[in-house]
């Protein structure tokens, strides 16, 4: 009787609770996967910068690395020296956690991004929401935030009553719901495509019929191929997601020039 394919179930991406199981406390594999990456992240800067030399080691020079990157290629460039500078902790702290949440999409054992699942996402969305409000809010008020955040200056009255509702949720629903869905799907899509290629490999070599057999090379490497891909989009989620962050604070402080 001939082998079937049969396709990994929602539990097989998702699985149920692992500990405290039927109280508030429950924690299933997706949890522990962000804990230990949350762990892994703070013993790596404390590593790395507990004693700093001048003349820095490799694992200081990693750090020093990712936090130069943030600070001149993302803070700096979108919110100049000054504000940058204000600013640097909060948007480091957003790429740190993104990056190595999404690292366990790719480590074996782990292979899954804690951020595949919305709730992360949605409080990193949350913090860079209220960072940008706060920002805007400080510098003009309340009332003149908002007013210069929907409306557009320059145009026939008639058209407020069209622009000044996209405005809105362009500004205030949309920004929010962009950064949480994009960096939740695409780490999503990555480890269904993992799941997929490396069930499809094991499938090949230990159940399927023996011709079908020469397949299982190819779809290895398919796999190999688009871990490395997925390597490329851990790091670009992590830079885009802290670069909007920045964009946003900056639109925010200049909102009387929209």
């Amino acid at each position: 009787m001939a082998a079937e394919f049969h396709a990994p179930s929602l539990t097989d991406f998702f699985p149920p609770a692992v500990l405290f199981e039927g109280t508030p406390f429950e924690l299933d594999r997706l949890m522990l996967v962000r804990i230990l990456m949350t762990a892994v992240l703070a013993a790596f800067l404390f590593l790395a910068f507990r004693s700093p030399r001048l003349v820095p080691k490799k694992l200081q020079s990693i750090g020093e690395m990712g936090m130069v990157f943030v600070k001149e290629q993302i803070c700096e460039e979108i919110l100049g020296k000054e504000t940058g500078r204000k600013f640097f902790p909060l948007i480091a702290t957003i790429f740190f956690t993104v990056l190595f949440l999404n690292f366990s999409g790719v480590i074996p054992g782990l292979n899954i991004s804690s951020n595949a699942r919305i709730g992360m996402p949605l409080v990193l969305a949350a913090i860079a929401y209220i960072a940008f409000n706060y920002v805007g809010i400080k510098k003009y008020g309340f009332f003149t935030y908002m007013r210069s955040s929907v409306v557009v200056p320059n145009v026939p009255p008639a058209m407020h009553v069209l622009l000044i509702p996209i405005e809105f949720v362009s500004t205030f629903i949309l920004r929010p719901f962009t950064l949480t869905v994009r960096l939740m799907a695409n780490m999503l899509a990555g480890h269904i495509m993992l799941v997929l290629f490396f069930s499809a490999t094991q499938f090949f070599l230990f159940d399927a019929d023996n011709w079908m057999k020469i397949f299982s090379p190819f779809s290895l490497l398919g796999g190999l191929a688009f871990t490395l891909f997925e390597l490329l989009v851990i790091f670009l989620q992590a830079y885009v997601f802290a670069l909007l962050t920045a964009v946003y604070i900056s639109l925010a402080q200049h909102a009387d020039d929209h």
